[in-house]
């Protein structure tokens, strides 16, 4: 049986993955995080003026079978797999399989198998005859972990900028990505150990009330989820510089590509209307399962991880300055985030990540300004990750990230004052000492502000 290779994703995402494929009986390895190193390599051996996401992905494989072959493994085009996501639309997205292809030849491996990916195919099309054995439900299971590592990367970005004690949330990641790991791996029911994980948060302590500015991070698929050097650690530096990153769950990219499939279908159904009435309800039952799926596990956790973005709404948001008709890359998606984060209080500042020369997140950029003046209250910054500008990129984030801390703790005064709350008569800390579970890390705050600081105060005032 060939060994399957995938990457590209977050830490939680590949370990839970590997723990679902494993116990389907394939032989699975995650490819390391990608690093700038598999961008020189990448570079060295695809076309030039690419999307960094292809550099970092090829270099990364290739520099993956190197270390294999100078390990003395032998027949490593007959003994592995690569499986990658795939698109449609007018993005080089598209284009990735093309390009791996012809840089794994390059580099000596060019009968590798590559599997790219739809986000239907797997429903609407046999994937055995791509070679790769994996039946329709099989496909519906494989959501959960996906899922799962969302939840997991959702509460942790929340919670690690509070910890009291240091690396406890780090801790309780990597307890809870085992312990999934082995229910994934064995087949069993993951209710239990999720409400486990849930439990174990009750036992955390935080502290609510350092004031900080939350941080959103959008743009291109790719660049926005990763946690090594292929966005400079964003996420992780972030939390050092005092804020609350505010990620978003890939997830959310799925049900923007299912959204984005039922508005083409329809649009073309009068070629063939029963075929494109088939693809609708198959596209719109795997929607559905996916939001059940999420909001289950959801409560699971105890509601602390944030729903899903309602993709009507975001799009809705972004019509006047992006067309929901463009379906190239993440569209819409950028202008559509950056609204309802400013308008629903859910970050003071936005980042819009992108990898040197995306078209998409060009066009995208070439409304934010306008966006961002018109929402008056926005602080947005969009970044490029070239892989050797680091120094330029962080700069520029940390200008924009000065006002956003001022910001922060101007609302936080703000409504210490509308809630006459006033720090020499220790009111906080006597309200705080009323809500015996203010402390707990599965604490779920009301959303009256935007910082946490101030849902906090929200908290114990009521």
């Amino acid at each position: 049986m060939q060994k399957v290779l995938f990457g590209g994703l977050t830490k939680a995402h590949e370990i839970l993955f590997k723990g679902f494929f494993k116990h389907l009986g394939y032989v699975v390895e995650s490819l390391p995080e990608p690093d700038n190193e598999a961008l020189k390599i990448g570079k060295i051996y695809c076309n030039k003026g690419q999307c960094n996401p292809v550099y970092y992905t090829a270099g990364n494989i290739i520099k993956y079978l190197f270390n294999l072959r100078n390990r003395g493994e032998k027949d490593i085009d007959k003994n592995y797999l690569f499986i990658t996501a795939s698109s449609y639309g007018p993005c080089r997205f598209g284009m990735y399989e093309t390009e791996y292809r012809r840089a794994l030849k390059e580099a000596g491996f060019g009968n590798l198998t590559i599997i790219a990916l739809q986000q239907d195919e797997a429903l609407l099309n046999n994937l055995k005859e791509k070679g790769f054995n994996l039946s329709r439900n099989e496909f519906f299971r494989l959501l959960k972990p996906l899922i799962l590592a969302d939840l997991i990367n959702n509460i942790f970005y929340k919670t690690k900028p509070y910890e009291i004690i240091s690396a406890s949330m780090d801790k309780w990641k990597e307890k809870s990505l085992h312990k999934l790991y082995q229910a994934l791996k064995g087949g069993s029911s993951l209710v239990k150990p999720i409400r486990q994980l849930k439990k174990d948060l009750d036992h955390i302590e935080l502290d609510y009330f350092r004031t900080k500015p939350k941080v959103k991070i959008t743009g291109e698929f790719f660049s926005q989820i990763q946690e090594g050097e292929a966005n400079y650690r964003l996420l992780g530096w972030l939390v050092e510089e005092g804020a609350e990153p505010v990620v978003e769950p890939i997830t959310t990219w799925l049900d923007y590509l299912i959204r984005g499939k039922i508005h083409f279908t329809r649009e073309r159904a009068f070629r063939s209307r029963a075929n494109a009435g088939k693809i609708i309800l198959t596209i719109s039952i795997l929607k559905l399962y996916i939001h059940t799926v999420y909001r289950l596990y959801r409560f699971l956790f105890g509601n602390k991880p944030d729903l899903l973005t309602s993709q009507k709404k975001l799009a809705e948001y972004a019509k006047n300055y992006y067309s929901p008709k463009l379906m190239g890359g993440e569209g819409h998606l950028e202008v559509g985030e950056h609204i309802y984060n400013i308008k629903h209080k859910k970050a003071h500042m936005v980042i819009s990540v992108k990898p040197f020369g995306c078209m998409s997140s060009t066009q995208s950029d070439g409304v934010q300004t306008k966006v961002a003046y018109d929402l008056k209250e926005s602080l947005f910054v969009s970044v490029d990750t070239s892989g050797d500008a680091e120094v330029n990129f962080k700069s520029r984030v940390l200008m924009k990230l000065h006002e956003a801390r001022i910001k922060a703790t101007m609302e936080y005064e703000t409504v210490k004052k509308r809630l006459h709350l006033h720090i020499d008569n220790n009111d906080i800390e006597r309200l705080k000492a009323k809500k015996s579970d203010i402390k707990k890390a599965s604490l779920v705050l009301p959303q009256q502000g935007t910082s946490t600081a101030v849902n906090a105060l929200y908290f114990i005032s009521s």
